[in-house]
């Protein structure tokens, strides 16, 4: 028998429990047997036959290694870079006493704004066009540099645009998880390490470094399962077909297989978002595993 307290408890949790059983689990099993489903067929409802066939298709298809390739070199590059940034810019407003909410308000700003509406400006920023060559371009030309198409042109000008601008979107929040927790560390600690003669470098590697290291690994973790999970960023600057532009993602993929232009196909879709789920799994699996010995709670 359950007892009266325990009895309520599961009765405050039972919405949180169907919200999540109706729209989390129920749609993962629902994706795992389309997944396994071979020659499903949208329409009538029906496949032929159960195996790994679809797996081994997207496996192959050189769309989807393009779109793996195009989202793991976002993940390197962003992730680290935005952090890093965020940390550098944090630190900096932490020591600013005049103005400090002014600056910080000014950071956030992107984050609030219309991700559509920031890759608008980002295609006017850097996009050649039949009137003008774009303001980057201008900058570069200033300095005796040559025009680069950022948006149609070589691959590597356009990853540079799509990395520049998922760190743009994603910089203002985790500057205000950073400055939070750089205000919470205790003021004691930082006294105590002036007086025992502790360099700035050191107080920060012995003691700021470790007292906000568990919201610098939420970063960590949150910024990978973003990155690999972006789409709306390549879509804001080289429009839907981003299988053309060759800058598709995994999201994009399975979106695609979906609604494309080669769209009706949920099985290929459910096994690329199998795919997608392993890949996101396994990295926070070594993430937590890291962040054993070096997380300070």
């Amino acid at each position: 028998m359950i007892s009266g307290n325990k009895a309520k408890g599961w009765l405050y949790l039972l919405p949180a429990l169907l919200f999540l059983g109706a729209f989390m689990v129920y749609p993962l099993i629902d994706v795992l047997i389309y997944s396994f489903e071979e020659g499903y067929n949208s329409a009538s409802q029906t496949f032929f036959g159960v195996g790994t066939y679809n797996y081994s298709y997207v496996l192959r298809d050189p769309y989807f290694l393009a779109a793996l390739k195009n989202t793991i070199i976002l993940v390197i590059i962003t992730v680290p870079l935005s952090t890093g940034f965020a940390l550098l810019i944090s630190l900096a407003l932490n020591s600013v006493r005049k103005l400090k909410n002014l600056f910080q308000t000014v950071y956030f700003l992107p984050y609030v704004t219309n991700t559509l509406a920031v890759g608008l400006v980002f295609m006017i920023l850097f996009k050649k066009t039949a009137y003008t060559e774009g303001m980057v371009n201008l900058l570069i030309n200033w300095f005796g540099g040559s025009s680069v198409d950022f948006i149609d042109g070589p691959y590597w000008a356009k990853m540079f645009v799509l990395c520049f601008y998922t760190i743009w979107i994603v910089l203002p929040f985790k500057i205000l998880i950073l400055t939070s927790a750089l205000a919470s560390v205790n003021e004691d600690l930082y006294k105590a390490a002036k007086i025992d003669g502790a360099s700035g470098f050191t107080i920060f590697r012995k003691i700021t470094l470790p007292m906000i290291s568990p919201m610098i690994f939420y970063l960590v973790i949150t910024g990978f399962i973003g990155a690999f999970k972006a789409y709306s960023d390549s879509v804001a600057l080289f429009g839907t077909d981003l299988n053309a532009a060759g800058m598709n993602t995994i999201v994009g993929y399975i979106y695609d297989m979906l609604y494309g232009n080669s769209g009706g196909f949920p099985s290929y879709a459910s096994a690329a978002a199998l795919i997608l789920f392993v890949i996101v799994l396994t990295i926070t699996c070594i993430n937590l595993m890291i962040s054993r010995k070096n997380v300070h709670y």
